[in-house]
């Protein structure tokens, strides 16, 4: 069974980098593409960005000034970094293999 678990912290103050981990267990993240999807509230998904199988990086042109993606083979993980937060990234953030794998999401609010 193919699980998903993002860890982060759930309050960022404006201005601040968001750091968010994704920790696979049951496929290795060198066999799938994997997403960073958000969700603000009272609003639809937003991808954000992914990482190929074979290491390469994908991002929003919308985040893709303020974000950067890396991974770690040996621990089966992958991160997301946004740069200078405002309110408006507060969402629900989730780590996915889309369609068929998601996380449970973790709650980021954006506020001083």
């Amino acid at each position: 069974q193919v699980q998903l678990q993002e860890s982060g912290p759930g309050l960022v103050k404006p201005s601040q980098t968001l750091s968010l981990t994704c920790t696979v267990s049951g496929a290795s993240i060198t066999s799938v593409n994997w997403e960073w999807i958000r969700q603000p509230p009272g609003k639809g998904l937003e991808w954000m960005g992914a990482i190929t199988d074979g290491g390469r990086f994908w991002y929003s042109p919308s985040l893709e000034s303020r974000m950067s993606l890396s991974r770690d083979t040996s621990k089966n993980r992958f991160t997301l970094q946004l740069n200078s937060v405002t309110p408006e990234d507060t969402g629900v953030y989730y780590c996915a293999s889309w369609p068929l794998w998601w996380g449970h999401g973790t709650q980021v609010t954006v506020s001083s």
